[in-house]
């Protein structure tokens, strides 16, 4: 079924996917209510031997995605503690009774005290005394958005990271504390209580690209959005990072209502504040990078799953017609690759887990895929290959595999790997994006959008299986159509089309 058969009547840019963010904006300005937030990314801290590579990116994509979705945002990049002061006074003070207030910190926290502290940049912590100087509690940030009115308060931390403060202590508490928090609060943290993760030296972190893509669909309550999200991101991680969420809101709140769910989650307030300028200086974007495989997430929301659709129809090979000459993707030799990535940490890390024991197949799973992110496609193949010899049904292994084989133009084989992972789990939604691409580099253009066409049921936002579905609409025919899938995609994300053609597909 086409989603967008409805709207084709109207201008091209009038779409579904704008609508629906347009709903957010729209049932915030019928009952008066305020959207605000503050998004933090601290990532150049002295103290550490290097700067984070995730909370820059992590943020601007966090602060994009809220502002479509009707949120005053104010961005900040490596605040000092000064900063992060008046920053948060500057978010009281835009609250509203009534209103929902947000705050997204990514950097570094410390737990002392049984509190969660967020760190400046330029904090001096030798003991936690100086936690308490310099860092700020995350339940006194919370209580203030209570004390001035927020109807619901929303704090999304990605900061149970292994610090360099940490070891300076005679005795301290690795990872983030639970939160004691006013009611109406929902608190998600990136890993368990008192446990952190390694950080992956990617450019975006798991946690957050498994947030933006539940956020980004229609008609999920907040709590829906955040379950979804740890259920993805403790699978894509093997369990071995598992976020943390606590939640006492009394009403449900919608990122983007569907149609029928309007956003009742806040009582009339003045209108929205103009949005505040970026407290940090223009920063040049960092070079793009190899775009990273699939990473499996669960579709269905698990307070109430709902039976899997079945998979597209398999496509016919016989029948398909010849490729179009696409200019293949750019392949590193595996050697020098192996060589230049072998100081990489979490390479490393992972690399001495394999040595001590050859048959861990997580590790091997995590070191394909950090490989696969960087563009070494030959790489995280034979890592693919020994995960599914160690588990033969390890269905996200075989998505990967397939995805990495499509990249590198093995179709054949790639197919053969979609279809396994899409007969082991039907309906896997990363599957039929990736057969969707496999099916367009083919010239398969019907078996294509059928692909994508099942994703999108799934995940009306999955801007991958929109662009491509534009694509083989275009190449089909369907030129409207199509370009109207091409502009919905590139409205969500500008950088899709550079994507793709990192996949040898224009």
């Amino acid at each position: 079924m086409n989603i967008r058969v409805a709207v084709l009547t109207v201008l091209t840019l009038a779409t579904v996917l704008v609508m629906a963010r347009a709903v957010a904006s729209a049932a915030a300005a019928a009952d008066g209510s305020t959207r605000v937030a503050l998004v933090i990314g601290n990532a150049a801290y002295p103290d550490s031997e290097a700067p984070l590579k995730e909370p820059i990116n992590d943020a601007r994509d966090v602060a994009a995605e809220l502002k479509h979705d009707g949120f005053d945002v104010e961005t900040g990049e490596n605040l000092t503690g000064e900063a992060m002061r008046l920053a948060l006074k500057r978010l009281y003070t835009r609250i509203k009774p009534g209103s929902v207030a947000l705050i997204f910190f990514s950097g570094y926290g410390i737990q002392s005290g049984r509190q969660s502290y967020l760190i400046p940049v330029d904090a001096q912590l030798w003991t936690e005394a100086d936690v308490r100087r310099d860092g700020f509690s995350l339940e006194t940030i919370l209580g203030e958005i209570n004390n001035r009115g927020a109807g619901v308060k929303i704090a999304l931390l990605d900061a149970s990271r292994r610090n360099p403060f940490e070891r300076r202590f005679r005795s301290f508490s690795a990872g983030l504390a639970p939160v004691i928090a006013p009611s109406g609060t929902l608190v998600m943290y990136s890993a368990a209580l008192s446990s952190v993760f390694s950080d992956a030296g990617a450019d975006h972190s798991l946690f957050v690209s498994e947030l933006l893509k539940e956020i980004r669909v229609p008609g999920l309550t907040a709590e829906e959005t955040l379950n979804r999200t740890r259920v993805g991101v403790t699978r894509a991680s093997r369990a071995e990072q598992v976020p943390w969420i606590s939640s006492s809101l009394a009403e449900d709140f919608y990122f983007i209502p569907g149609r029928d769910q309007p956003d009742v989650a806040a009582t009339p307030s003045s209108p929205p504040t103009p949005q505040a300028e970026s407290l940090s200086p223009p920063v040049a974007p960092a070079p793009p990078v190899a775009p990273p495989p699939p990473v499996p997430a669960p579709q269905a929301t698990p307070a109430a799953a709902s039976a899997p659709p079945p998979p597209a129809p398999e496509s016919s090979s016989s029948q398909a017609p010849k490729p179009p000459a696409e200019p293949p993707p750019q392949i590193r030799d595996d050697k020098k690759t192996a060589l230049a990535l072998a100081d990489d940490p979490t390479i490393k890390s992972l690399t001495s887990r394999i040595a001590a024991r050859t048959d861990d197949a997580n590790a091997l799973y995590r070191r394909g895929q950090v490989y696969a992110s960087k563009g070494a496609y030959a790489l995280a193949i034979k890592d693919f290959d020994a995960t599914i010899r160690l588990n033969p049904k390890d269905v996200e292994a075989y998505n990967n595999r397939c995805w990495t084989r499509t990249v590198i133009g093995e179709l054949q084989s790639a197919r053969r790997d979609c279809d396994k992972a899409l007969k082991l789990r039907p309906g896997f939604v990363d599957a039929l994006d990736s057969r969707g691409l496999l099916n367009l580099k083919s010239g398969a253009n019907k078996d294509a959008i059928a692909d994508f066409d099942a994703a999108l049921k799934i995940n009306p936002r999955l801007t991958s299986s929109l662009y491509g579905r534009g694509l083989a609409r275009q190449r089909s025919g369907a030129v409207a159509e199509g370009n109207l899938d091409i502009a919905n995609a590139k409205a969500m994300d500008p950088d899709i089309a550079k994507e793709f053609a990192g996949y040898g597909v224009r």
